[in-house]
């Protein structure tokens, strides 16, 4: 058993990461785990580049956000062979992509995440514990009282004892492990209210689609066509009902419209290729070096079945088949998809490898965008943020206990219940202290996409700012209530006791509000 540990952070994705960091800060012993080789979640080993709002250079994150980003460009300018323009510019976004203004190789942001955690880590606030995923809880009363971790390399296990347990895995692991209740999928629109969830009731089965994503480059006049996956013929031949054409094709879905779309592999502008680019070889002054893209499209998103809160097997074999749909259309973009020019195929295409931390160029994990969501003293719900459901209104639901702000569209990717994106205009927004506040259980809480939100709202709050914001709250209030000798149920009954609470935050450099003329811009 691990000992000391006054603070549990399970979880190494950038919640968890923050947590971590804030807790640390304020003076606490922190063991953070990771069930991989690589700290970072969804930046990282899941290969998503961040998707941000228009105001992320200046406001609308934390300190500790920014100076992540901060640390990834720095890094660039003093490790890559830039041109002069590229290691010149103070706003450099290395992989030049539209989506995000710094779409990055996720081993430039591990390297970021390990700068920041070095200093706690060398004085022993912060000890990491990778490779160790958690398989179950001592729970004594309303109090968890440890967490058992085995290791993925060697199959042992390992207990460690914590004050406070924060939960900042993908997929809200420890809300099932514990007991803590929980929800997942969809709740219905008639227990909600919200426009936009499921029609009825529950389906904790309908849940959004999973991702597997990979790192392409492009070398024109080569052939590195890979093997023909297995499950080929059946992904060049299947459409959903929903989707306006194949799983394999061109035509898409406009999230917004819900109409066809259709984007080109190359062409410029907001074509495929610059979408999720991460490495752009225009900054660099070897002539040899090429982009890297990172494929996290509409064609390659699983919704056939899904994986959390469902057997093992069944979770494994969709876990599978959403990685041969990946391959299936590399194999396509290889071999059939058509070009502009009429011929078929990119057989220059191949998997970038090692830029992910594998040998084939497959992120090490899925993207998930929806979680196991903890039932909080509050739950953030669409009238609070979305822009269609608060009419006559301009900005967010004003809240007096925030710990954080963020922003992004109410962005649902298709569903396993067999529904199409949905996507809609929100509000900049708060995030409240009550969504982080469980209903029973008094020292675990959420630091990740897990927080009271509801399947539409989750569609706004899974996002990389967002997440971190979530996991330094969490962290802070962990060692805010070890500091007061509270919990964090009685910390949010008190209002003299939340004011003191945001006060730390503040010193911690955590944005709790929007600037006025900002929080009435809907995306």
């Amino acid at each position: 058993m691990l000992e000391g540990c006054q603070v549990l952070v399970v979880g190494g994705g950038l919640g968890g990461i923050a947590a971590a960091l804030a807790a640390a800060r304020l003076g606490r012993r922190v063991v953070l785990t990771e069930p991989t080789r690589w700290l970072g979640g969804q930046l990282t080993v899941q290969a998503v580049p961040p998707d941000e709002h228009p105001w992320i250079e200046h406001t609308g994150a934390n300190d500790s956000y920014l100076r992540l980003r901060k640390l990834i460009r720095e890094r660039y300018r003093r490790t890559r062979d830039l041109t002069s323009t590229a290691a010149g510019d103070e706003l450099l976004n290395p992989g030049a992509c539209w989506v995000s203004r710094i779409g990055c190789e996720p081993g430039e942001a591990v390297a970021a995440i390990d700068a920041l955690l070095a200093p706690h880590r060398a004085h022993g606030r912060i000890h990491v514990v990778d490779r160790h995923t958690p398989v179950s809880a001592e729970v004594d009363g309303d109090r968890v009282t440890a967490i058992t971790l085995r290791d993925t390399m060697r199959g042992g296990e390992v207990t460690v004892a914590a004050r406070f347990v924060l939960d900042a895995t993908e997929e809200g692991d420890l809300l099932s492990l514990t007991g803590c209740e929980y929800v997942i999928g969809g709740e219905g629109s008639d227990v909600t209210g919200e426009p936009h969830n499921i029609p009825g009731g529950p389906d904790p089965l309908c849940q959004q689609a999973i991702t597997w994503c990979v790192a392409l480059e492009h070398r024109p006049g080569e052939d590195h066509t890979i093997d023909r996956p297995a499950a080929y013929t059946f992904w060049r031949r299947y459409q959903a009902p929903f989707w306006p054409g194949p799983q394999l094709g061109w035509v898409t879905q406009d999230p917004e419209t819900g109409q066809p779309l259709r984007r080109p592999l190359f062409g410029g502008g907001r074509d495929l290729w610059r979408f999720r680019r991460i490495r752009y070889a225009g900054h660099y002054r070897d002539p040899s070096m090429t982009d890297i893209t990172l494929v996290n499209w509409p064609q390659i998103d699983y919704w056939l079945a899904p994986v959390v809160d469902v057997p093992d097997d069944d979770r494994s074999q969709h876990l599978g088949r959403a990685r041969e749909l990946t391959r299936s259309f590399v194999y396509w973009l290889q071999t059939d998809a058509l070009r502009p020019d009429g011929g078929t195929g990119w057989p220059g295409l191949r998997p970038a490898v090692d830029v992910l931390g594998t040998d084939d160029g497959f992120a090490q994990r899925h993207y998930t965008r929806e979680s196991r969501r903890m039932r909080g003293q509050t739950t953030v719900l669409e009238p609070h943020v979305g822009v269609e459901a608060r009419p006559g209104r301009r900005g967010a639901q004003a809240i007096s206990d925030s710990v954080g702000v963020g922003s992004y569209r109410i962005d649902l990717h298709p569903t396993t219940c067999g529904r199409g994106y949905v996507d809609v205009a929100s509000w900049p927004f708060q995030i409240p202290l009550g969504a982080l506040v469980p209903i029973r259980l008094r020292n675990l809480l959420p630091a990740a996409k897990n927080l009271a939100t509801t399947h539409v709202t989750n569609g706004c709050f899974r996002l990389h700012a967002v997440e971190w914001s979530v996991g330094e709250a969490a962290g802070a209030l962990a060692a805010f209530c070890l500091d007061e000798a509270t919990e964090p149920q009685a910390v949010h009954a008190d209002p003299a006791a939340i004011a003191r609470f945001q006060a730390v935050l503040d010193r911690l450099g955590v944005q709790r509000h929007w600037p006025s003329d900002i929080g009435e811009q809907a995306r």
